[in-house]
């Protein structure tokens, strides 16, 4: 891939990702924008030991712009965007509302300084990554090359943001429709790199360490090769990634796209394995459409490994899931989920397997 980094007008990085021999990207930024101004902080909740991030500048973020006011499209005469080129291929950019930021003040201390309640500056990155410059499209639409360009740059920013200080884990995610809470409709996904290992990526690290001090196997392995050769709930399958719904599945859609080697993160894989990943991918993402006859909301989550630790206990996959149990009724998270974390779903896994494997 071609790599350009630029700088927007209020000092924000933005990097095109283009096939090689294209055009140089040398647009500016022509609109006049306030500084960043980030006041995000973290604070430890001493009942459950996780990070909560507070980010109270997020409420004044665009919230559902007309089309022809889209943020994420190509600059035009009369509407520069976040993206000063006429045209993109995939292009990346900081977030100009981010949860977490490199510059943001503060020091160590305590609520109310009390010493029960640690309070930590949110320094971090957060940044948006535009799939195509067609407003209209979906990441299901892409062709295999255009997704794997895609890989290639979550590659390039999970190496970059594990470089930024203080950053302990890169999580590239990607929202889909309005009933996941969508504010702009084009194409995009986002890569926040994290101050704290998240508590979810906490958990699985530790039933991952006492399952390989136990049976001397990484778990993911272990499921991995019992879902292959069961077939039960495998989705598609490539040469070297299975899609499969989760034995023990929360959502009414959830699967899971696991490569067949243990790798820590997107930028251990190889060329082969990125391909065909975009082919993997692209097969589930036409099922998911297809389930209901309409498109599907989802958010699609990469779990990488920390940065900085347990990187040998990591094994990088991502996770499709969908608030949708039906073409127009959704999964609400009510007592049981919320305020127990004890899921209840109304599908088996088998069932939302089959279903998947019909809509191909």
């Amino acid at each position: 891939m071609k790599r350009t980094v630029r700088h927007l007008a209020d000092g924000r990085e933005i990097i095109y990702f283009d096939q090689p021999g294209a055009s140089d990207r040398v647009a500016e930024d022509t609109r006049d924008l306030p500084p960043v101004s980030a006041a995000s902080e973290i604070r430890l909740d001493p009942l459950t030991g996780e990070w909560v991030a507070m980010a109270a500048h997020r409420q004044t973020r665009t919230y559902k712009p007309p089309a022809n006011l889209c943020p994420l499209c190509p600059s035009k005469p009369g509407k520069p965007s976040e993206i000063p080129e006429s045209d993109y291929d995939v292009v990346v950019f900081e977030n100009r509302f981010p949860s977490f930021a490199e510059d943001v003040v503060g020091e160590p201390s305590t609520v109310d300084g009390f010493g029960l309640v640690p309070v930590r500056p949110g320094r971090g990155r957060c940044e948006v990554v535009c799939f195509t410059s067609n407003h209209d499209g979906s990441f299901g639409k892409l062709s295999p090359e255009q997704v794997r360009a895609v890989v290639d740059a979550w590659a390039d920013r999970t190496a970059g943001l594990s470089e930024v200080p203080g950053v302990e884990q890169v999580f590239p995610f990607e929202n889909r429709g309005e009933e996941i809470g969508v504010t702009l409709s084009h194409p995009h996904g986002q890569i926040y790199g994290y101050p704290f290992v998240t508590p979810k990526t906490e958990r699985m690290l530790e039933v991952a360490r006492a399952y390989q001090v136990e049976h001397g196997r990484p778990v993911l392995g272990d499921v991995l090769a019992a879902e292959r050769k069961s077939g039960a709930r495998v989705v598609a399958s490539g040469e070297h990634w299975t899609a499969y719904v989760p034995p023990a599945a929360r959502w009414p859609v959830q699967v899971q796209i696991v490569p067949h080697r243990q790798v820590p993160d997107i930028p251990a894989l190889t060329d082969a394995e990125r391909d065909d990943f975009a082919e993997v991918y692209l097969d589930v993402l036409r099922r998911c459409d297809a389930l209901y006859d309409r498109p599907l909301p989802y958010i699609a989550a990469w779990h990488q490994a920390p940065v900085r630790r347990d990187r040998d206990l990591g094994w990088l996959h991502l996770e499709l899931f969908s608030v949708l149990r039906a073409k127009d009724k959704l999964k609400y998270l009510a007592g049981s989920e919320s305020g127990m974390a004890v899921w209840i779903n109304d599908a088996t896994p088998e069932q939302i397997a089959e279903r998947l494997r019909a809509a191909g």
